[in-house]
């Protein structure tokens, strides 16, 4: 493994973990008035394209933070649905 992709997944790990401290709050909370609908269903929409993205250029950071963001954040948009 070379060292951009090294960087990249180091980068993908911090902004992907990121949003573990939101899907606690919310599940223990079983609260997300506050969280908008709007801007979760258009950031999901970019995690799909930036997937997309990864695998057409063949990106291992790049497909597995936004796998692995996509699921947090579709975890964190039940709730909303659910919750809000």
């Amino acid at each position: 493994m070379d060292f951009k992709t090294i960087i990249g997944l180091f980068a993908a790990f911090c902004t992907t973990f990121a949003f573990l401290p939101q899907l606690i709050k919310v599940w223990k909370n079983k609260h997300a008035k506050d969280i908008s609908l709007r801007m979760y269903i258009m950031f999901i929409s970019g995690i799909i394209l930036w997937f997309v993205y990864g695998v057409l250029i063949s990106s291992l950071p790049v497909i597995i933070a936004n796998s692995v963001t996509f699921i947090l954040a579709s975890i964190i948009l039940v709730f909303k649905i659910k919750y809000g």
